[in-house]
């Protein structure tokens, strides 16, 4: 079995190298390459990718490469791991919508939909160089803004699923609390990807006893401290709410915050320098305790899952990824994408049955699903008004003057990634 990852020069990959390596038996590798053009930072990554497995005892062989069309050629599934523009466009992200009053964030707002456009052609090139070397080959996106990118490839005909580690986290989380196996734990979990919410919490499977109004009547204050809400936001809603939901429920509060900190990209570029350094010593044979503060936890599981079940090698029976809604979500176009939990294989994933959602849930779904329609539209095709009508379409930004100064700063921004500027 062959897999590629592109980005494969992200400090983040390690993790998921030390996943591979632990889960060997569900997800037998053969062949890993790491594509990425920043040969500096790969030839990092790369080594400590070796020296994981070879501590680990996997007998796979690591490959390093900057030409993706040699990095994908034959391989069965190519996961995407890309932030074009580096953490320098993401510091921009996090900061010029602040100027108008909006959250600065790089995967909703103002910042996600810049991070769309520069993000969603580069995807669509690197898919197209898959399809021409192996068609049959599964793309499995962790790129974000994971919703929107997974839409353009589906759109495109391509064979993906996007995979994101949020309902993994609560998984892990609420076991624990639960004091039961993460595999026992079954979400019902629905939404758009980083606009998702837990309905309920079921012990062994889809037909278990929902044990989530005792998860939050026992536990209830870590779970608040966990998404940074007071937990009267919780108890109110009876559900729990992603983490990015603060951006929408506190907005005002958000904003705020973001304005008297650093961002969380000055933190993670940081973060990369040291981690970097360390990858650099031919000593370390694991994961720095350190990369646990980068983010994406339990990215590595999730990814292993979704890949064995993709390419017919066991897996999970359920799982939570964004795919396709052909009707699941009977209030949205069938060709939106979702992230909900479903089944998979090699066939692709297909969404389970989702109780009829409360419309507070439900119309804010359908409102951020205009949104994405017109971010995906204004990243394929370009153009100041397209941008526009995106931002005006957003439930964190809304209102005609913010739109106009946001579609300046993000077009005056981001005018090095966008053909079109």
């Amino acid at each position: 079995m062959k897999l590629a990852v592109v980005g494969g020069g992200s400090t983040y990959t390690p993790e998921l190298i030390d996943g591979f390596a632990r889960l060997r038996d569900t997800l037998p590798i053969e062949e890993l390459v790491l594509v990425d053009p920043a040969a500096d930072r790969l030839e990092l990554v790369g080594g400590l990718a070796r020296r994981i497995f070879a501590k680990q005892g996997h007998p796979g062989r690591i490959v390093t490469t900057s030409d993706v069309d040699a990095g994908v050629a034959d391989a069965d599934a190519v996961l995407l791991q890309l932030r074009v523009g580096g953490q320098a466009a993401r510091q921009q992200d996090e900061t010029w919508p602040l100027e108008c009053g909006c959250v600065g964030q790089e995967t909703t707002g103002a910042g996600g939909l810049a991070k769309a456009l520069r993000t969603v052609p580069v995807v669509l090139d690197i898919a197209e160089r898959v399809r021409r070397t192996n068609p049959n080959a599964w793309i499995i996106d962790f790129t974000n803004p994971v919703g929107i990118v997974t839409r353009a490839l589906l759109q495109a005909g391509h064979k993906a699923v996007g995979l994101c580690n949020v309902a993994i986290g609560f998984q892990r989380k609420f076991a624990k609390l639960l004091d039961v196996a993460p595999g026992q734990v079954h979400l019902d979990h629905v939404g758009l990807n980083h606009l998702t919410w837990e309905t309920g919490v079921r012990i062994g499977g889809p037909g278990g006893d929902d044990v989530l109004p005792e998860l939050l009547a026992e536990h209830g204050d870590a779970v608040a401290e966990d998404l940074h809400m007071p937990r009267e936001i919780v108890d109110r809603l009876g559900v729990v709410p992603s983490y990015y939901l603060r951006y929408y429920y506190q907005h005002d509060t958000v904003v705020e915050e973001l304005r008297t900190k650093p961002s969380r990209a000055a933190e993670v570029a940081a973060m990369e320098r040291q981690l970097l350094e360390m990858y650099g010593d031919p000593a370390l044979d694991e994961k720095p305790e350190l990369l646990a503060k980068r983010g994406g936890a339990f990215y590595s599981e999730a990814a292993v899952d979704l890949a064995a079940s993709l390419l017919g090698n066991g897996g999970s029976p359920y799982q939570v990824v964004n795919t396709v809604n052909n009707g699941t979500l009977p209030f949205l176009p069938d060709d939106a994408v979702i992230e909900v939990q479903a089944t998979v294989d090699g066939t692709g994933a297909k969404p389970l049955p989702v109780e009829k959602l409360d419309p507070l849930h439900s119309g804010l779904i359908s409102h951020v699903t205009g949104y994405e329609d017109l971010a995906l539209r204004a990243a394929l095709h370009g153009g100041r008004n397209r941008v526009f009508k995106a931002l005006l379409a957003h439930p964190l930004v809304g209102q005609y003057a913010y739109a106009e100064a946001l579609t300046d700063h993000l077009i005056a921004h981001n005018r090095e990634h966008l053909a079109w500027a």
